[in-house]
């Protein structure tokens, strides 16, 4: 537990080496000009304020003390002097990951600060600790309070799930290739890189944290195909590099609501959902353009489609 402690403590240095390091190679490889610089230090800047002042300002100190409680009042108590015990640990938080991570794609109180992490237009070292500002906020660890109920330390659930998103920087690399069996069990960057593309058949997938088994379970993996380069960024990409309008934009539809259930539905609908009309979900984005409905299902024939008027793509906001 020590060791796993000091680890943790040297990562931020390590995060920020490697991926100033990543960047140097890339652009001595393929041009100064390629590596979007300006986006990097944005990454670099969401990542201090959050993890300095915020901390400060936004502590978890409920969602610690929710836990807690539940933790006292929990249903089994496993044996945390046994390796099964550690086992159950780590599956049971990235069981809860999955879906945190699944309803940060699909309610839009969520979005809000997960889009964020899925602004950059490149996908890089650096995208990996750009997370957003609100994200204390909004509630992210109410996904985990199951584990303590379940008898899983909160203390372990939350070092493991620092050590989940730990795990995932590398995994946001483009020029590590496809890893053959480990695509069964692991989040791969080829499965990353998917869960990072605006590409239609691509929206929505992969939300495993060091695992993909849950995706494989649960119907969202989806592969990435070589006839299919990935784009990233949002559907409709943010090319500003205003720091606050990276952070907040996806709130504006809160402003424009006229109703009680137009409020409520730009809280709690997926991403794109429009209170006046059709909207632009990954659901009807997808119908609009003929492809299946899910990544899991299989695309259907041109004939089962009602012919309508094509439209732009719009930001699932």
């Amino acid at each position: 537990m020590t060791v796993l402690v000091l680890i943790l403590k040297i990562s931020i240095s390590v995060v920020l080496l490697a991926s100033l390091a990543e960047a140097l190679v890339l652009s001595w490889r393929n041009g100064w000009r390629s590596y979007d610089w300006k986006a990097a230090g944005i990454s670099v800047f969401d990542f201090l304020v959050r993890e300095y002042p915020l901390r400060w300002l936004l502590p978890l100190a409920f969602w610690v003390g929710a836990m807690d409680w539940l933790y006292a009042h929990r249903l089994f108590t496993l044996p945390m002097d046994h390796w099964t015990g550690w086992l159950a640990c780590f599956v049971g938080q990235e069981f809860c990951y999955y879906w945190y991570h699944r309803a940060a794609h699909r309610v839009r109180w969520f979005w809000c600060t997960h889009a964020v992490h899925h602004s950059p237009n490149q996908l890089n070292l650096s995208a990996a600790y750009r997370f957003g500002w609100t994200g204390r906020l909004t509630g992210t660890l109410a996904f985990f309070l199951l584990a303590p109920l379940l008898g899983m330390p909160p203390r372990i659930i939350l070092l493991m799930l620092t050590l989940n998103l730990l795990y995932q920087f590398w995994i946001h690399a483009t020029w590590i290739p496809k890893l053959g069996p480990l695509e069964w069990v692991l989040n791969t960057p080829s499965a990353h890189r998917v869960h990072h593309a605006s590409n239609l058949e691509y929206l929505d997938g992969n939300y495993g944290g060091v695992l993909i088994v849950f995706d494989r379970l649960f119907g969202t993996y989806i592969p990435e195909r070589a006839d299919l380069p990935c784009r990233y960024g949002l559907v409709k990409p943010i090319t500003s590099y205003n720091l606050f309008e990276i952070e907040f934009s996806q709130w504006r539809d809160l402003r424009s609501a006229r109703s009680l259930r137009a409020f409520v539905g730009y809280l709690v609908k997926p991403p794109g959902w429009r209170a006046d009309g059709p909207g632009e979900t990954t659901e009807e984005l997808r119908q609009r353009a003929a492809l299946p409905p899910s990544p899991s299902m299989p695309a259907p024939a041109a004939s089962d489609f009602v012919p309508i008027s094509p439209v732009s793509l719009k930001e699932l906001s």
